[in-house]
């Protein structure tokens, strides 16, 4: 391996709720991006598609799927699936294969189509899936993981539900100067706190929604970089799995390892998944300049403060009582882009649009919501079954 990798284009779509298949989304983020790289999808050696999946079923092969779509241009293409990490995954093969040598411009893309409310195991007896026992055991939704996630926080740092309510304040004012964003309305306090509880403690507006949309990268090697300008550099890609025992629950298992024989590795799985882009970047949390975190809960962005590094454990409240994380805060601007809270969840894309996020940040291309004087970001990540995401991006 030799040189870096850059982001040449980025292209994301609004993200809502329209039903429509998932290519379309691909398409439209795809051009985006090809038209922002100044790149012909002609001249694009390599495909990388974030797989769309329902729950232990592959629905859609999305690389070829995509580049289908786009029309056959004899690129070379694969597919990743990992959950909500699908799109660092498919980020990593891609500059995996520059880094080889192997082309020297991919496109990274990842789209999704929701169903109405919240994700659900397709039907069938699975009695092996970890993911279909839950809800046929347990009846154990998305949000239930999430109430239980913030009921630690409570439990261990005495959290309140006004702590929690607080980050999606932050969070709506961020997104209402995004015009991507599914949810473009600021709320208050009173507002989070008086919508339906949905799994205690945690209310209608903790949670975030599921939705349509794509996402997708262009990103060119070292010499092509030179050729066209190109200033936004990818520093690392983590796609760590956890070490054994994880002793923290994580959906959809309902059941943590065993620490009797040994004992617990010295970072948690979440803990481990920035460290190592960290490590791989020679950067560290004192370096940032914004985050882009996977907030499915307001609870669980606290917990991210604490796992990419910017406080110690128990002090992620203070960060958000003092605002801290918000644009104009003193300290590092988490979700400027407005997350999950403004976007929902639409898979595959997620991660992806992470990396469009903090590229338009370190490009000055944010508008209202810039971040000042943005050098480095790092974006946070999560996906089912012991997938890590975290990319690290310079400029």
């Amino acid at each position: 391996m030799s040189g870096d990798v850059f982001v040449l284009g980025v292209g994301m779509t609004p993200w809502g709720k329209w039903g429509r298949n998932f290519a379309e989304y691909g398409v439209e983020a795809a051009r985006e991006a090809l038209s922002d790289a100044g790149v012909a999808w002609r001249d694009i050696q390599f495909v990388a598609g974030g797989e769309t999946v329902r729950n232990g079923y592959p629905g859609y092969v999305a690389g070829a799927t995509v580049a289908q779509a786009l029309g056959w241009n004899g690129a070379r293409v694969s597919s990743s699936y990992a959950a909500c990490a699908s799109g660092a995954t498919a980020l990593a093969a891609a500059r995996a294969q520059i880094l080889a040598g192997f082309c020297d411009v991919a496109l990274v893309v990842g789209a999704d189509t929701t169903p109405k409310g919240f994700l659900a195991p397709t039907s069938g007896e699975r009695p092996d899936d970890p993911d279909w026992l839950r809800f046929r055991l347990l009846g154990a939704t998305n949000p239930t993981y999430f109430a239980l996630y913030a009921r630690r926080r409570m439990d261990l740092y005495g959290a309140t539900p006004s702590d929690f309510a607080r980050v999606k304040v932050k969070n709506s004012r961020h997104g209402a100067e995004n015009p991507r964003a599914r949810y473009r309305k600021a709320v208050t306090d009173e507002e989070v706190l008086a919508s339906p509880v949905v799994a205690d403690p945690l209310h209608l507006l903790d949670i975030c929604a599921t939705s349509d949309g794509g996402a997708a990268v262009v990103l060119c090697s070292e010499a092509y970089a030179r050729r066209t300008g190109a200033q936004v550099r990818v520093r690392a890609v983590s796609t760590v799995t956890p070490q054994f025992p994880n002793t923290v629950i994580e959906m959809p298992n309902f059941a943590t390892d065993s620490a009797a024989a040994l004992a617990p590795p010295t970072l948690s799985f979440r803990d481990s998944i920035a460290a190592a882009a960290y490590e791989e970047a020679g950067l560290g949390p004192e370096d940032l300049s914004l985050a882009e975190v996977y907030d499915l809960s307001t609870a669980l962005e606290l917990d991210w403060y604490e796992n990419i590094g910017l406080c110690k454990a128990g002090e992620a409240e203070r960060l958000a009582r003092d605002g801290d994380t918000a644009l104009g805060g003193r300290g590092v601007t988490v979700n400027p882009s407005g997350g999950l809270a403004c976007f929902g969840e639409a898979v595959p894309a997620q991660a992806l649009a992470q990396v469009c996020e903090v590229t338009w940040q370190l490009r000055g291309q944010a508008g209202a919501r810039q971040v000042a004087d943005a050098r480095v970001g790092i974006t946070a990540n999560q996906g089912l079954f012991g997938h890590g995401s975290s990319v690290i991006l310079s400029r």
